[in-house]
């Protein structure tokens, strides 16, 4: 007989890098995963020395020890959704795109991290024609930031109307659907993403959150939803639902360190049972 305690649970499968921070990555998946009542399995390409103030060293590992990770959580315990984070060279992301392709995964969100949300290019160019070439058109969902939307479109952006133009042109790199991400821009734009699966078009709006303490919203939002394609929910509810976890995640954002903080992951159980306040 199976204990009391068990019951099945969702499994979602976050490839990134580890943030020794705390904020972003690996571990920003992790607990977004959890905090959406999904197992969350792991496949580390890189590991990161960063703290709220600056990365001060990249390890990347083998695409033999990327691909090791993955097969391994396949061969036994599986997951029902997969999304990437930092890719940080061409060889790692061909060697995804082909595991990708070899194992038959419908249900993957790529978050395309070339471009920091402050407009810092991480990868080169031979990544970057890689990702499109190999990786993208196996995406269910694609979550380009402003910057990354712009590259990969070769387009700018600057209105709501550059946005649908660009989800439309970046959807026929070969994604199922494109959710670009309007959380870097500036005024109106702010909280603004778009939408478009090759037949609806739809404008997701939210208040824009006034915190400094972003650090990690671009993971946590396709780790999110991710998480919620795990779930079994359709593409655009998963977004939606997603959404609405990275705005609550932003309202109790984090204040530590000297820099921009992470989000903070655990609101829900801040609503369930507040903590005391912080004494000095």
């Amino acid at each position: 007989m199976l204990p009391l305690t068990y019951r099945p649970v969702p499994v979602a499968l976050t490839i990134a890098g580890s943030d020794s921070g705390g904020g972003a990555g690996i571990q920003a998946d992790l607990r977004t995963f959890a905090f959406n009542q999904v197992h969350g399995t792991s496949a580390i390409t890189c590991v990161t020395a960063q703290n709220t103030m600056a990365v001060t060293r990249v390890d990347v590992l083998s695409p033999e020890a990327v691909i090791a990770q993955i097969e391994a959580v396949a061969e036994d315990i599986g997951f029902d959704a997969v999304k990437t984070g930092m890719l940080p060279n061409a060889e790692i992301i061909l060697a995804v795109a082909q595991t990708v392709q070899k194992n038959n995964l419908q249900t993957l969100v790529v978050d395309p991290v070339m471009v920091s949300r402050a407009g810092a290019r991480l990868i080169d160019e031979d990544a970057i024609s890689t990702l499109k070439t190999h990786l993208i058109p196996h995406a269910l969902i694609l979550t380009p930031n402003r910057y990354e939307a712009e590259i990969l479109s070769d387009q700018s952006i600057e209105t709501l109307q550059d946005m649908k133009a660009v989800a439309i042109a970046i959807h026929q790199l070969g994604s199922q659907s494109v959710l670009i991400k309007g959380g870097g821009c500036t005024g109106d734009l702010q909280g603004t993403d778009v939408w478009f699966d090759g037949q609806q078009l739809e404008v997701l709006k939210a208040d824009p959150v006034p915190t400094p303490n972003t650090h990690g919203t671009g993971c946590t939002l396709s780790a999110a939803i991710a998480a919620q394609l795990a779930l079994s929910q359709p593409p655009l509810n998963a977004v939606k639902a997603a959404k609405d976890y990275i705005t609550q995640a932003l309202h109790h954002a984090l204040q530590i360190g000297q820099g921009p903080g992470p989000v903070g992951h655990w609101f829900p159980l801040i609503q369930a049972a507040p903590l005391p306040p912080v004494t000095e």
